[in-house]
């Protein structure tokens, strides 16, 4: 199994923690590994996004893989390396951007939406993919991607996903899921940003 396989064995669900605060993410990545979560981004367009990956990743980086999502660019993953992250998740296929996060030991998810991305990040060599935005495709299209991918390449649906979604895409070969809106939004609590990760985790089968 591959290093992200495992971690996608302990829980299927990537929390993605867009608009999140510094002050606050401590208190959320508790909440979340508490709830069964352990994979933790924080978007890059998020408020001062380096300085809740390195608190994130000093607080709970012994318990969680914790990263960064919305990269860019190969300059940003050094920025993201030296503040504590482990984990690169794009919007897009970036080689580039695959292969610096490779030359810093990072797993690298690059987003995808046709089989030619999909190959050509592999090629670059990605740890998984993001299947981006997974709302303008559907489990059908996973399915027939499944069978040409990879078996042991992780294919993770990312936009739109919520708790009455996450079966159908389970049974189309998803191995994990990139969730938003549907468990974080700025203004929520840890307590309710728990709740909601216990509704996506029953979801999951977790």
């Amino acid at each position: 199994m591959t290093e992200l396989g495992s971690w996608l064995s302990k829980s299927p669900l990537v929390a993605i923690l867009r608009g999140v605060k510094p002050a606050e993410i401590i208190e959320i990545g508790a909440a979340l590994i508490d709830t069964g979560f352990r994979i933790l981004e924080v978007p890059l367009n998020s408020p001062e996004p380096l300085q809740s990956i390195e608190r994130l990743a000093r607080a709970h980086g012994s318990a969680a893989l914790v990263g960064a999502g919305t990269v860019r660019r190969a300059a940003e993953v050094d920025a993201i390396a030296d503040a504590g992250g482990r984990l690169i998740v794009m919007p897009h296929a970036d080689a580039a951007v695959v292969r610096r996060a490779k030359e810093r030991g990072l797993l690298a998810v690059p987003g995808f939406f046709t089989p030619a991305e999909a190959f050509q990040m592999i090629d670059a060599g990605a740890d998984g993919l993001k299947l981006f935005p997974a709302e303008a495709a559907s489990p059908a299209v996973l399915r027939s991607l499944r069978a040409v991918l990879p078996k042991e390449m992780p294919v993770l649906p990312v936009g739109g996903i919520d708790a009455a979604s996450i079966p159908a895409w389970l049974a189309a070969g998803a191995d994990g899921f990139g969730i938003g809106s549907a468990l974080y939004k700025p203004g929520l609590t840890a307590a309710e940003v728990a709740a909601r990760g216990r509704a996506l985790m029953a979801a999951a089968g977790e």
